[in-house]
């Protein structure tokens, strides 16, 4: 069985952003492997667990599914939720630099670099976010450039070796027993040096390109939800993997219905003769209509839920219900034969036997008391 994110972590369910940040370094710089020569199975095994919590609770939106689902959210997923681009790595490297001299860099050996994420955000309808769409997304990006391959040479030329780095790109500092990696300020941490650039990409080894792409976003997202298209960000330089696309999703307001979680809430007006004698109220839904049985001596406010007509859940648990909640309207202009009626109506019924009223003034009764 698996232990409790938070427990591995050693921080309490409300832990804050920093919170989080701070214990898995402490815990990480405690449980690396390399720190751990005499142990360095169990080293392993723990180092992964914290990377693992960590990796989960330190994005919002997973977060949010493991706080109400527990590791079942991911289940469908297949179990280890990747998330960071480029692993486990990139998290150390976030965190701590490259304190532990792992040997890995942004800009890797021999100028090789992935490429960069992108984040583009889409609106879609109530209707869209409640059934699923599909979308053409529509952007320029970096990519490789395909007459130097990458290399951001001219043809015929090719980089030459860093003399300051030797090629690694990086130029290392041992303090202690951490050895800190710094990218090469000779070559940007390419571990080469351009002497003759190529003139598409003026020696960068990408170039700008538009970029058509088809998303499915799928029924249930919501505004802040986020659909991670991996390798669909910048190029990347001489073979390096490209970037990842980030898309957030908006949802625009709806003029007759509000989300509440996975159930659909609309109000409905109605009259107070219906509401007194009773009717039949044809509503709309994301489905689309619908009919509502309103009996007679229906208040103001009452609630009408119609199961099932709600949003589907995202990642397939179901779907919420459609709420239904009926606002009995009070006539503002009365001709004299309605208002003759209903006054004729005031004296048949007498006021003390409404029930609302007559409960209200018995309870205004005994505070006054």
């Amino acid at each position: 069985m698996k232990r409790d994110y938070y427990e591995v972590l050693a921080v309490s369910p409300g832990a804050s952003a920093d919170d989080l940040k701070r214990a898995y370094r402490k815990l990480a710089l405690r449980w690396h492997p390399d720190k751990n020569p005499d142990d360095r199975a169990t080293a392993e095994e723990r180092f992964k667990e914290l990377s693992e919590a960590y990796q989960v609770l330190a994005d919002p939106e997973r977060r949010a599914r493991y706080d109400q689902f527990g590791h079942a959210a991911f289940e469908q997923d297949g179990g280890f939720p990747s998330g960071f681009p480029g692993g486990l790595d990139d998290i150390i490297g976030d965190l701590f630099g490259d304190f532990f001299g792992t040997g890995r860099s942004r800009g890797g050996r021999g100028g090789a670099r992935r490429g960069d994420d992108l984040q583009y955000r889409l609106e879609i309808s109530f209707e869209e976010a409640a059934k699923g769409t599909e979308r053409t997304l529509s952007f320029a990006r970096m990519v490789g450039c395909e007459p130097c391959g990458g290399s951001g040479a001219a043809a015929g030329t090719s980089p030459t070796t860093c003399a300051q780095c030797r090629g690694t790109g990086q130029i290392r500092l041992q303090q202690g027993f951490f050895s800190i990696a710094k990218t090469c300020g000779q070559c940007g941490g390419r571990g080469a040096v351009v002497t003759d650039p190529c003139p598409p990409c003026g020696g960068a080894g990408t170039r700008r390109q538009e970029h058509s792409i088809n998303v499915k976003v799928p029924a249930g997202v919501d505004t802040g939800s986020r659909l991670r298209l991996r390798g669909e960000g910048e190029g990347g330089t001489r073979g390096a993997p490209g970037g990842d696309l980030y898309v957030l999703i908006e949802v625009a307001e709806h003029p007759i219905f509000v989300r509440d979680g996975a159930d659909v809430v609309c109000e409905v007006p109605i009259g107070f003769v219906q509401a007194s004698l009773g009717t039949e109220l044809h509503v709309p839904t994301i489905d689309g209509q619908a009919t509502v049985r309103v009996p007679a001596g229906t208040q103001s406010g009452h609630v009408f839920r119609l199961r099932g007509r709600g949003i589907q859940q995202l990642g397939g648990y179901g779907r919420g219900d459609q709420m239904v909640r009926v606002l009995v309207e009070t006539p503002r202009r009365l001709s004299d034969r309605q208002r003759e009626l209903l006054e004729e109506f005031a004296r048949e019924s007498g006021e003390e036997v409404h029930p609302q009223s007559k409960s209200f003034l018995e309870k205004v009764k005994s505070i006054l008391e």
